[in-house]
């Protein structure tokens, strides 16, 4: 296996195109060569080859693209009053859109979340072992801690069936904790009912970044809340945060200036 090998099989993954005539994103081509990446590394540290042939590969950029859906903030209001609050199961789901709404967290960092990892005097949230495997302790909004507090009180006693499960959320059957997926297929209903056809529960991670940026909130604040590394992942909230600079446009621009110096027809 040599170099010009896998030089081959890229340009390969780069001309590939599936059946309906699109080609692999480069975000694909990545996570498709980058096995390669580490297997080659690991078996030139082994020793069982002499040399690395994909030491020096470059992989494609990934592309750094905009949200596509942003929620406003009186969408979001919309589609969490969906939530049937007669229902066991509709506490249970307003308490989770709630929570994605507030701190931005991700679906699989909801996943993980246990009983106690809400603290209530302190108005916080420990995640354990986010994305990048890293904790971060994140604040919450007293809104979402009255129906947290609701849900476990309220719901969680009653459909809990496993005695020593800690998971914060749980199935209605009561075995176990809400995954990743299971907390996509609690989401998406309410979504799809107020007319948001695409997207699931990174909408209000986006949501929250982009309306907390609006109202002032500075970006390395947006950037501890959502656990970013690098403040360049973060600033692309700056970029679909059009409020503020709508109204420099509109007090700076000359022709509006002069759009508001007409006289009443």
């Amino acid at each position: 296996m040599t170099r010009p090998v896998l030089e081959s099989y890229q340009r390969y993954l780069y001309q590939y195109r599936k059946p309906n005539g699109e080609p692999l994103t480069s975000r694909t081509q990545r996570t498709t060569l980058q096995p390669l990446q580490v297997w080659f590394s690991w078996l030139a540290k082994q020793g069982i080859i002499l040399a690395n042939p994909a030491a020096d590969l470059e992989l494609p950029r990934l592309e750094k693209r905009l949200p596509r859906t942003i929620l406003s903030v009186e969408q979001v209001e919309e589609i969490v009053t969906l939530c049937d609050l007669s229902t066991l199961q509709g506490i249970r789901d307003r308490a989770l859109l709630e929570l994605l709404w507030s701190t931005g967290i991700r679906r699989g960092e909801v996943a993980n979340l246990e009983i106690y990892s809400a603290d209530f005097s302190r108005k916080t949230l420990t995640i354990v072992q986010g994305k990048g495997k890293e904790d971060r302790v994140i604040p919450v909004g007293e809104r979402a801690l009255r129906w947290l507090n609701r849900y476990l009180h309220q719901v969680r006693p009653d459909i809990l069936a496993v005695p020593d499960c800690r998971a914060l959320f749980l199935a209605m059957d009561g075995l176990a904790g809400l995954t990743a997926n299971g907390i996509t297929l609690a989401v998406v209903p309410y979504l799809r009912a107020a007319g948001i056809e695409k997207g699931s529960c990174h909408l209000f991670r986006h949501a929250m970044a982009t309306q907390m940026l609006e109202n002032g909130a500075d970006l390395r604040w947006i950037q501890a809340m959502l656990g970013h590394r690098s403040v360049e992942s973060t600033q692309i909230y700056t970029q679909v945060s059009i409020r503020a600079l709508q109204a420099v446009h509109g007090s700076t621009h000359p022709a509006e200036q002069r759009e508001e110096e007409k006289p009443d027809r």
